[in-house]
């Protein structure tokens, strides 16, 4: 029955890697159905997830019984809206009213929240088919999403590799056609790393945009966002997300914009900054030469793009001060009853932070704001600035982080040094995949703009888009069967 605009019949592959735009357009035509596009990412699913581990938890009877809900407001002309009938994933840490949520945690387990998290409801409202819920690290303190309970989300184009994290699942299950969306959480680079190793779109919006409830003890550090195969995609999702929620200390008061029609009109006469280090980052030479040509790309969109920094010192010290604060405060709490149950790098955590005073952190949140303050200068002079997402391709996986990038020693963050600084400062930033390396491992460019800014950065990830496109690149787990066997 599902036919394409010649009258063909769409095989799944196609059902599966059509755009969430696309499936809108398909299902006001009547050329397939919601129901018959998620019995198809289902399958999708069942094939591809045993491999790539993207999603730990499947509702399947819950998303059928959606998607034939969407079935009838189609057949009857009571949509609900572009996201209507569209599957997506949710990422293992946000509250799903009657559906497991582990946060990737032993302490967890077992919890079945009695209540949706923002984001979770207004998908929900929309009319979003949820498939279930997307694998992370636990809590989502780390880069590569691995945990006890579910193992590692391997990379959907090289199985050795991390999907990274704290979104990888999310970003995966994208990756792979289980889904055109996904939901994703970012305090330190987690929609954006998975969105550059996996090779796909993802946005971190700006701080305050998208409510968060339950508060986290990081909160303003993190922002939810979507990610996606597609600009417009991402777009869609994130007008749904955001919005005032009185829960939310932080939500921005509604300003009802059209995030999907911000992505048209490109951005000649933009000021535009690249940096391929931010003055201190150390660089996979590949990496650099890939997002160096992409930046240039902003040249031929009729950008002005020149070579310049913000300007700040290495945050790395400031950012782990705050975090391994307020984290390890909270690990603190779980022990000892979790001792040895809980990932060993949330206990050196909580070690850390116990040797942190009141006015340590004082201090970094004094620093911080300095940080704020030299980004909001540098952005009175340009409109958006460029760096790599990554410092390097996809690591091994089953390491929590590299020592090395382009084979020289690295401390600190050197690793995820372009994401995290802008968790300190609350700017909105996207990941948009830039090339390939040789190996054929995607690597992302980042697109960072002023606070409020968002419209701008999906304006210029769009128009970078038309030039460059990548959606029609697929991993070639995601289009054969899968031949990797899982360990264990």
């Amino acid at each position: 029955m599902s036919q394409n605009e010649n009258g063909a019949t769409m095989v799944e592959d196609e059902l599966c890697f059509l755009s969430a735009l696309e499936l809108g357009v398909a299902y006001r035509a009547r050329k397939v159905t919601p129901s018959e596009v998620t019995e198809a990412v289902l399958r999708q699913i069942e094939r591809v997830n045993p491999v790539v581990n993207a999603f730990i938890t499947v509702v399947a009877d819950l998303a059928r019984t959606t998607a034939r809900e969407s079935d009838r407001r189609f057949a009857e002309g009571r949509v609900l809206g572009p996201l209507d009938g569209i599957p997506l994933g949710i990422k293992d840490l946000s509250e799903t009213a009657g559906v497991r949520t582990t946060m990737g945690s032993r302490v967890y387990e077992h919890h079945v929240p009695d209540f949706d998290a923002p984001v979770v409801a207004r998908m929900k409202a929309a009319g979003a088919v949820i498939l279930g819920k997307t694998n992370t690290p636990e809590f989502g303190w780390k880069s590569p999403t691995d945990n006890s309970l579910f193992g590692p989300t391997r990379n959907p184009w090289n199985l050795e590799r991390t999907a990274a994290g704290s979104s990888g699942g999310s970003a995966a299950a994208v990756a792979c056609g289980m889904g055109p969306l996904a939901s994703g959480g970012d305090g330190g680079g987690s929609i954006r790393q998975p969105a550059s190793f996996c090779g796909v779109f993802g946005i971190k919006p700006t701080f305050g945009l998208v409510p968060m409830f339950p508060p986290s003890v990081v909160a303003t550090f993190v922002s939810e966002g979507p990610l996606s195969r597609t600009v417009r995609d991402g777009a869609l999702m994130l007008q749904a997300m955001a919005g005032y929620d009185p829960r939310d200390l932080f939500s921005k008061p509604d300003q009802h914009f059209d995030y999907v029609a911000s992505c048209e009109g490109g951005i000649e006469g933009l000021r535009v900054a690249w940096s391929p280090d931010l003055g201190y980052a150390r660089v996979d030479p590949e990496v650099r030469a890939i997002t160096e040509r992409a930046a240039r790309c902003f040249e031929e969109l009729g950008a002005h793009v020149e070579e310049a920094s913000p300007g700040w010192p290495d945050p790395y010290e400031l950012f782990h001060t705050l975090f391994y604060a307020l984290v390890g405060g909270t690990v603190d709490e779980l022990l000892p009853e979790w001792q040895g149950q809980l990932d060993p790098g949330l206990e050196r955590i909580a070690d850390a932070g116990r040797k942190l005073s009141a006015f340590d952190v004082s201090r970094a949140q004094v620093i911080r704001n300095d940080l704020q303050t030299i980004g909001a200068a540098f952005f009175e002079r340009y409109d958006l600035l460029l760096t790599p997402t990554m410092t390097l391709p996809p690591f091994p996986v089953g390491i929590d982080f590299p020592s090395e990038v382009g084979g020289e020693p690295v401390t600190g963050m050197q690793w995820t040094a372009f994401t995290f600084p802008f968790n300190l400062t609350g700017d909105p930033a996207a990941s948009v995949p830039a090339g390939w390396t040789d190996d054929g491992l995607p690597v992302g460019l980042q697109i960072v703009a002023p606070r409020w800014q968002d419209a701008r950065v999906l304006r210029a990830a769009a128009a970078f888009e038309a030039i460059q496109p990548w959606a029609d690149r697929r991993p070639a787990i995601a289009t054969s069967e899968p031949t990797f066997a899982r360990e264990g």
